[in-house]
């Protein structure tokens, strides 16, 4: 992570580090979908028309996304990391990325529905039922039921290095933290050695990212139903 992500780099250079990785993380859920999705794989072999759709709806609703999510949070750590900074809490990264991971998430998805009834006069051209349907596709996105499930799981996959390493450069500098999550942190990771220790401890806040995702998306659809 150290390499790849620092707020010396030019802007340029980080986008682009962000992009590959915001990629590898992509193609093979994006794979792992199509196999998994009766008759898909054939359908997008027989007509080019769909292929064309699925690609046009990967690069500008899948891409941007991941991307966007990505940038922010590799940002986030950056700036943690600076010594010039505050350096003293990197083990604050998944509360502070989580809520801002989860809005990004869902504002992304909003904005991008509408510009596609817009210019792609996707979802009948109505960009009230481009908003409408967001909650409900994102309510199955994180049982990989749509192909958003691909993007929220995307992001995970790129989160979980990210909050690892976090976690880890936290459980090493110190170890005389007051608050009652982190002394439950600590001495967690301290039974399982501090490196592992933080990958268990980041897919919790992964998988809490992804329960907290279909909370949102149900109090949406539930808001739409009144």
């Amino acid at each position: 992570m150290n390499p790849l992500f620092d707020i010396k780099m030019p802007f340029w250079r980080f986008a682009r580090n962000t992009l590959i990785v915001s990629c590898l993380s992509l193609l093979p859920l994006l794979l792992l979908y199509i196999l998994l999705t009766p008759g898909f794989a054939s359908m997008l072999l027989d007509n080019r028309m769909a292929l064309n759709r699925f690609l046009r709806q990967v690069l500008t609703n899948g891409l941007p996304v991941v991307f966007v999510v990505n940038y922010l949070s590799f940002f986030l750590y950056a700036v943690t990391k600076d010594g010039q900074r505050w350096t003293n809490v990197p083990e604050l990264i998944p509360l502070i990325d989580l809520p801002i991971r989860i809005t990004v998430f869902v504002a992304l998805h909003a904005f991008i529905y509408v510009i596609s009834a817009d210019w792609f006069g996707s979802f009948g051209g109505d960009k009230w039922q481009a908003l409408r349907v967001v909650g409900p596709t994102l309510m199955r996105s994180a049982f990989f039921e749509n192909i958003s499930g691909v993007y929220l799981y995307a992001t995970m996959v790129s989160a979980l290095p990210l909050y690892t390493t976090a976690l880890q450069r936290g459980l090493d500098k110190r170890s005389d933290r007051t608050a009652l999550l982190w002394r439950f942190i600590y001495t967690f990771s301290e039974k399982l050695g501090h490196t592992f220790g933080s990958f268990v401890i980041a897919l919790i806040f992964l998988a809490a990212y992804a329960l907290l995702m279909t909370a949102l998306a149900t109090l949406l659809v539930w808001l739409q139903s009144l």
